[in-house]
């Protein structure tokens, strides 16, 4: 693909010419800035990043469904937050109950069950749910810009991690067919497990204790994790991810550091400082402050989605 071509989506404003030209001095032979394949490591978040997060996270709409399906076995929950906003769908109220509310509905709906088995339903889960606003399949949610963006990123060398605060084994049970990105290259915030035998087959089951919340300040801890290298690209949305940008600029030599601004209502969603989920305040802050690219969604995006899923 001719480098003019890579990103059709884009308009030619500000934040495309910037990673133009940073993939370009990284990855010229001769450059000062020149980076080996090996030390190409880009990391985006997933969320409100590469695929829409309102008005809630997709993985709060499949716990959604979880707990519905659940609850007969939970009568306490009618009465207990978050459960009692997601029985009545109280989308507003489940929102209010933020990250901790989210991680209660996964923990609560994802553990004892199998890895294989948790796999089967997110993919019957994705391949028929659909969102409220657009009524398209939450894997039709991605965005044709950052779609673009990852085969860019690959065409000129570069190895691509989700590094996201949604559950990593959800993610990792789609991420490669929506986009190309496989299982070991998905870092997410991830409950323990344990090893046991069932039916004479080995498996692993899953818990409800927390291992890991990939998100904020644990996003540097997944990359080290699981990456051993820092990152000289990364790409987020909200304050989750302001650690994740500070650790990929703090290394040595030429570094990209964005951010997907929603400014689009009509097309999308318009949120930042105020926003319940995705809240995007002192990362906004710190890009206007060091310099980071900012990406204005209303006016830098030609397309939010494939054209050909529309």
């Amino acid at each position: 693909m001719a480098a003019q071509d890579a990103l059709p989506s884009w308009n030619d404003g500000a934040s495309r010419q910037q990673i133009e030209s940073f993939v370009r001095k990284v990855t010229t032979p001769g450059s000062p800035d020149y980076v080996e394949p090996a030390k190409r490591i880009a990391v985006f978040d997933n969320d409100g990043t590469l695929w829409t997060e309102q008005p809630v996270y997709a993985e709060v709409f499949f716990a959604l469904d979880q707990v519905k399906a659940q609850s007969p076995q939970h009568p306490e929950w009618k009465t207990t937050e978050p459960f009692k906003s997601a029985l009545a769908g109280d989308m507003k109220g489940l929102a209010a109950t933020g990250e901790k509310g989210a991680l209660e509905l996964v923990a609560a709906t994802h553990a004892g069950m199998t890895t294989d088995e948790f796999a089967r339903r997110v993919n019957q889960w994705v391949s028929t749910a659909r969102h409220p606003k657009t009524h398209r399949v939450f894997t039709e949610m991605v965005y044709q810009p950052m779609l673009e963006l990852l085969h860019y990123l690959r065409d000129n060398g570069f190895k691509i991690y989700i590094v996201s605060g949604g559950g990593q084994d959800f993610m990792r049970a789609w991420a490669e067919a929506v986009y190309g990105i496989p299982p070991e290259q998905v870092i997410g915030s991830e409950g323990e497990l344990t090893y046991e035998w069932r039916d004479g087959q080995p498996v692993l089951l899953k818990q409800p204790k927390v291992a890991l919340v990939d998100d904020h300040a644990g996003k540097p801890v997944g990359i080290e994790r699981f990456i051993g290298r820092k990152p000289i690209f990364a790409f987020g949305n909200s304050d989750g991810d302001q650690q994740m940008l500070e650790w990929t600029m703090s290394g040595d030599g030429a570094r990209f550091a964005g951010l997907v601004h929603h400014t689009d209502a009509d097309r999308e969603y318009a949120y930042d400082r105020q926003s319940k989920v995705g809240t995007l305040d002192k990362a906004l802050d710190e890009a206007g402050a060091k310099g980071w690219t900012v990406v204005d969604m209303k006016k830098e995006w030609k397309v939010i989605y494939p054209a050909e899923r529309q």
